[in-house]
């Protein structure tokens, strides 16, 4: 070994990682968490100590963007370093398998399935010999595309539902206005009470202690925050006694469900130190999409102030989402990163870290260096979302991210948006009719990615008929 390979080495040691070995990694990616929802992201009523003690150990990525406005293509993203639009995973599930057919556009047929001609990073780091386990939601395929046949060798928790029908054991139940029954997999023997935040991360510790001297990944996939909001009666109490005129949040059941949420990354922080593994444990803590500001029993959900709309949009609050990465021996402790980044970029980056080969694909970019330094400038890079779909906050939409330029194109009535971050984070101000040479500029980007990437659009519906105004 030569002198600076000596020194790197040194380095890893003194930093408690082991050269010859390959970081574990812990990825807790939670359901519907807004951008604001944590104490260290600016959120006035939850209180989230483990979570921000993350942010203190490790980077917090100030600008990080989910793939898309919704769960599943985001899930997909992570797990395949693509955009989820080159896979046709534009929605969730459910969503694909349903599309509306009242509406003034018809939204393209979406796959339901996670496709099996893309190796996921669970397959990859198969190869690697890690133990691989999905502890949580999944919502990425019906009963053959379940985590067992994506590379993971565990499944608790996870199968085609994006929702479990109640937070409490024994989760089952009737879910959503369509009364459909639903349970939650791989848990049995549940205690009267328990909750299903505080289960998962049983679990997921449980799956720690198994897998002996081998190499571990380990998604812990809460669906917390998600509907429907139930928390802990306690904590529900605590948060109740904190509401005050000002806030902006106001849910102290969803604030429950949060605190909870934090609890679980700080027993599993915790046992990674009581093991001694934490020094050699890559750990990473996002959301699948912005946080949901519709109602749930007469009452707002969250709120993503001071950013625009929520999930289902691609404004600011649907896409911004929190990522924490520590990272022992690469990551700068408490710094922040300003450099726009995208689900994507974690298969990359945790590819690098585990020493697969390059990925080869152009969605997802390694974020090592940006670790190790996160003030350093990068290279300019674009950004897209696609969402050819509806949801409370939206119509079919696609958008592109070049610089401090955000273009949206609503495919219903051709609407073009334009926005300077720089000047506006919070696109109060549609600068398309003032600045009609850079909106062109932005859609030509747009248009040539979606092109590139053969994603699939809709098309106006021939059968559909406004409704007559009222009198």
């Amino acid at each position: 070994m030569n002198a600076s390979g000596l020194l790197a080495a040194l380095g890893l040691l003194l930093a408690g990682v082991s050269p010859g070995r390959p970081p574990n990694i812990v990825v807790v990616l939670a359901d519907d968490l807004g951008w604001a929802d944590l104490a260290c992201q600016g959120g006035d009523l939850h209180e989230t100590p483990h979570i921000d003690r993350l942010a203190k150990e490790g980077v917090r990525f100030t600008r990080a963007y989910s793939a898309s406005p919704v769960c599943s293509p985001t899930r997909c993203a992570l797990l395949t370093g693509m955009h989820p639009a080159r896979l046709g995973m534009t929605i969730w599930r459910e969503g694909a398998a349903s599309p509306p057919s009242n509406r003034k556009w018809v939204p393209p047929k979406a796959a339901e399935d996670l496709p099996f001609s893309i190796p996921t990073l669970a397959d990859r780091l198969k190869t690697k010999g890690y133990a691989t386990a999905l502890v949580g939601k999944w919502h990425l395929g019906g009963p053959d595309h379940f985590p067992e046949n994506h590379g993971f060798d565990v499944n608790l928790g996870g199968n085609h539902w994006g929702a479990p029908p109640t937070f409490f054991a024994p989760y089952k139940g009737l879910f959503g206005q369509s009364r459909e029954p639903r349970y939650v997999p791989g848990l049995p023997y549940t205690a009267k009470g328990e909750y299903l935040t505080d289960r998962l991360t049983k679990e997921a510790i449980g799956f720690i202690d198994q897998v002996g001297d081998s190499p571990f990944f380990l998604l812990l996939a809460h669906y917390a925050p998600h509907t429907p909001i139930q928390a802990k009666p306690g904590l529900v109490e605590k948060y109740q006694q904190k509401i005050a005129p000002g806030l902006h949040h106001q849910n102290p059941v969803y604030a429950a469900m949060v605190h909870s949420l934090d609890e679980s990354v700080g027993q599993v922080m915790d046992h990674l130190r009581n093991r001694g593994l934490v020094d050699n444990t890559l750990v990473v803590f996002t959301s699948d999409n912005g946080g949901y500001i519709g109602e749930y029993q007469d009452r707002q959900v969250t709120t993503n102030h001071p950013l625009r709309s929520g999930k289902g949009s691609v404004y600011e609050g649907g896409i911004r989402v929190p990522l924490l990465v520590r990272y022992p021996g690469i990551s700068a402790p408490g710094k922040n990163c300003d450099t726009p980044v995208v689900t994507m970029d974690l298969f990359h980056t945790l590819a690098h870290a585990t020493g697969l080969p390059n990925p080869g694909t152009a969605d997802s970019k390694s974020l090592m260096d940006l670790l190790k330094n996160p003030a350093k400038p990068a290279h300019p890079r674009d950004l897209f979302w696609h969402y050819p779909h509806y949801y409370a906050t939206t119509t079919p939409v696609g958008a592109a991210l070049s610089g401090d330029w955000k273009v949206l194109e609503y495919f219903e009535d051709a609407r073009v948006e334009l926005f300077n971050l720089a000047e506006d984070p919070f696109e109060k101000n549609n600068l398309a009719t003032q600045n009609p040479t850079k909106a062109a500029e932005c859609l030509e980007k747009l248009r040539a990615w979606q092109k590139q990437a053969k994603v699939s659009l809709p098309v106006p519906n021939p059968k559909f008929k406004a409704q007559p105004v009222g009198n």
